[in-house]
């Protein structure tokens, strides 16, 4: 992204946004004397060879690419500290500007602005992300502040709001052409929301808040961090009953990895864990390993994150206080989809009740296999996945195992490619090793192609393999977006997993949530590459929208194409029986009710602590065990993420009062999927996915979300599609039809 762009969403730290779904990363180029003449001192500065590698310019094929071969932990603050004094000499050269001002002396400028700093910032996000060590958290910690000054300096630039406000106003009056209009809108409503309009004295507790925030994140982010690299759970060959061949190669490594070969490791990441829930007979280390991967930053030690979530929460509740709004929440979605917190609440108390029905019936089935095994227990949460699978055996006669043997990672990775040839028109081709450089020996890298006409479009990087020094989960970043105003600027996008690294020369499988995920999250990298914008802010996403292109993604899997040519056995080479695709797909919406309910459970948390109208002192366990039980939430089961390592929320603001998010595009994505469902062509219909990628991936943020969505289907979405999808009662009123 470009560095203005770490301004939406206020404190937020540029990592976290960076890594959680893929933020916007354009590279804009330095003024021009053309077009900013004042600019030229800073322009001189920007366009010097500087001795500091992670400021120089991107050279190499593909129109330039990062040098992550040449990657110096040492350059990292210097070129961060230069990238921001560059930035902001920028800043000044339009603010000095004496000509009233214009679109093409302000806004124009200002897109340009941070070029240096913008490559600087990749640099620190893949060290953040993707490569961390106790050497770089000690340089984050001493930048983030500096960061948040920095920001500061630009968003409460009294001067330069002044004369990106005349624009605005001005084109209020006179409209400017379409994306210059939606352009300034964005910029604006981004540095009034920052607060650029309050007084003097209320700008300096502002940037205050901001920068004591910018630690906290950091401080909250890197304890998680540090509890997924100390807790390893550790057994031994007596230990290792119920669990995949697979699984037992791949726990060998990680324990000979971990200093102990001979014995078995479940690392701290929910690939893990999850693989060992659903499989291992052994109950008490079942629950040793659950304990261990929810007790995430709350063990009471100098990683615990409980006084770090009351101190954000009541800095935040202050700054959105400055600005006149009664919650955190108000304030963050006045420019989303939902537009308020109540929007947000009534559609998740739509769906709870009936998620927590389910999760009875589940609870109920699983109870009856463990007593009729002679099991004198009583579900609990770290039962769940274990007894969950027996209930699929019994009720479906599918075996997660067995589908796994059909997901290989190799095929899956051709598979996304072939859906992004059908819908996209895209070509994917393996870039040599070497020919571009990479931060990690399992990065590999592909050039996407137009395959019709040629044309380059970008990069593709996948990170796939858990690692000490990664943080969990899977995510979408770019290292530089689509635009064209200041010449064509294509596409470098990455994606990142933490699939368990196998045993040298097995394959990589994956459980079918997995794979899901890895489309998903590639869903998001189609969106960077299918981007058509003039301007980099149209690069910017709007959170409860944003989730919604991948999560459509994800029903690709499923489809008969994918299936009978990518979903084929790793030993035997046969394609996944049409009998097992009929029990995959009869247990669509089984287990719904833990899926939903423990997805809910973080999102209605997230938004009840940004509600809470004074949460100064709050307690957040305390906090936490009351609203669950409030919500009644089952006993058998936990938030997908707990208040002490829910990263999406407390370690930067990306998703703080929006994690909601995702079942609101969830909304968007059932509903999108029955337009495919109902076309002649289903899922390849060309008719719609062209409308698909016209409407919903290459306008990125040039159009309000809700308008696209209504060019695409012809109207606004209904509720009734997520409940038919989930196998969930239609809520009276909607038409109950038949998939």
């Amino acid at each position: 992204m470009s560095t203005k762009q770490v301004f939406a969403g206020s404190a937020s730290g540029f990592l976290v946004m960076l890594a959680m779904v893929g933020c916007t990363s354009s590279q804009p180029k330095q003024p021009s004397n053309a077009t900013a003449a004042a600019a030229a001192p800073a322009a001189t500065e920007m366009k010097q060879t500087f001795d500091n590698t992670l400021l120089k310019e991107w050279t190499g094929p593909y129109g330039g690419v990062p040098a992550f071969d040449k990657m110096n932990l040492a350059d990292i603050k210097p070129a961060m500290e230069k990238g921001m004094a560059l930035h902001l000499a920028d800043i000044d050269a339009i603010t000095n500007n004496t000509a009233a001002p214009t679109f093409e002396n302000t806004i124009v400028p200002y897109e340009k602005a941070g070029e240096a700093l913008s490559r600087a910032f990749i640099y620190y996000g893949i060290w953040g992300s993707n490569m961390s060590t106790p050497e770089f958290r000690k340089i984050q910690a001493e930048l983030a502040p500096q960061i948040s000054d920095f920001r500061s300096k630009i968003s409460q630039n009294t001067k330069l709001f002044q004369r990106i406000k005349a624009v605005y106003d001005q084109s209020q009056k006179t409209p400017l052409p379409a994306d210059q209009q939606r352009t300034v809108q964005l910029i604006y409503e981004d540095f009034a929301m920052e607060g650029a309009g309050l007084s003097t004295e209320a700008k300096q507790r502002y940037a205050a808040i901001n920068k004591e925030l910018s630690s906290l994140y950091t401080s909250y982010g890197n304890n998680v961090l540090a509890d997924e690299e100390k807790y390893v759970t550790f057994f031994t060959k007596d230990q290792l009953s119920g669990l995949p061949e697979s699984f037992v190669k791949a726990a060998a490594k990680a324990a000979a990895d971990n200093g102990k070969p001979g014995q078995y490791a479940v690392t701290n990441t929910r690939s893990s864990m999850d693989q060992f829930l659903t499989y291992s007979d052994n109950r008490a280390l079942r629950e040793k390993v659950w304990n261990t991967y929810y007790s995430r930053g709350d063990n009471a030690d100098a990683n615990d994150n409980n006084q770090n979530i009351t101190n954000i929460l009541h800095l935040r509740d202050e700054r959105v206080k400055l600005l006149g709004h009664d919650t955190y929440a108000d304030w963050r979605l006045q420019n989303r989809m939902a537009k308020n917190p109540q929007n947000a609440m009534a559609l998740m108390e739509a769906v709870w009740p009936a998620a927590l029905a389910r999760v009875k019936e589940e609870v109920k089935d699983m109870q009856a296999i463990a007593n009729a095994s002679g099991a004198k227990i009583t579900i609990a949460p770290w039962d769940y996945r274990y007894y969950a699978e027996k209930v699929r055996k019994k009720k479906y006669d599918l075996d997660s195992d067995e589908v796994k043997q059909y997901l290989e990672l190799g095929n899956l990775t051709q598979a996304i490619f072939y859906t992004a040839g059908e819908l996209f028109n895209f070509s994917f081709k393996p870039v040599p090793a070497g020919s571009v450089p990479v931060f990690h020996e399992d990065v590999k890298v592909w050039e996407v192609t137009d395959k019709t006409t040629g044309e380059h479009i970008g990069l593709w990087y996948l990170d796939p393999f858990a690692r000490p020094g990664k943080r969990s989960g899977a995510w979408a970043s770019q290292y530089r977006s689509f635009s064209t105003f200041d010449g064509k600027k294509t596409v470098l996008a990455s994606n990142n997993s933490n699939f368990v690294k196998p045993a040298p020369g097995d394959p990589v499988l994956v459980s079918w949530d997995d794979a899901t995920t890895f489309f998903h999250e590639f869903g998001h990298a189609l969106h960077f590459l299918a981007s058509n914008v003039k301007y980099p802010t149209l690069n910017s996403g709007v959170r409860d929208y944003t989730e919604f292109q991948s999560q459509l993604l994800e029903r690709w899997l499923s489809t008969d194409k994918v299936i009978n040519q990518f979903l084929k056995h790793h030993k035997t080479g046969q394609v996944m029986p049409a009998s097992l695709v009929a029990k995959i797909k009869k247990a669509a919406t089984f287990n719904q009710g833990f899926e939903t309910t423990e997805f809910l459970a973080s999102a209605l948390m997230d938004l009840k602590y940004h509600t809470v109208p004074d949460p100064t002192g709050l307690d957040p366990d305390k906090f936490e065990r009351e609203t669950l039980a409030a919500l009644k939430m089952p006993k058998e089961i936990v938030m997908r993420h707990r208040s002490p390592h829910f990263t999406h929320v407390f370690s930067g603001e990306g998703y703080a009062a929006g994690y909601y998010g995702y079942l609101w595009a969830d909304v968007l994505t059932a509903d999108a999927a029955e337009a495919f469902e109902e076309a002649p062509g289903g899922f390849y219909d060309r008719e719609v996915a062209a409308k698909l990628v016209k409407y919903l991936f290459a306008p990125r943020n040039a159009m309000d979300p809700a308008e696209a969505y209504r060019l695409f289907r012809g109207r606004d979405a209904k509720i009734d599609a997520l409940m038919r999808d989930r196998g969930f009662p239609v809520p009276a009123g909607q038409k109950a039809q038949k998939k």
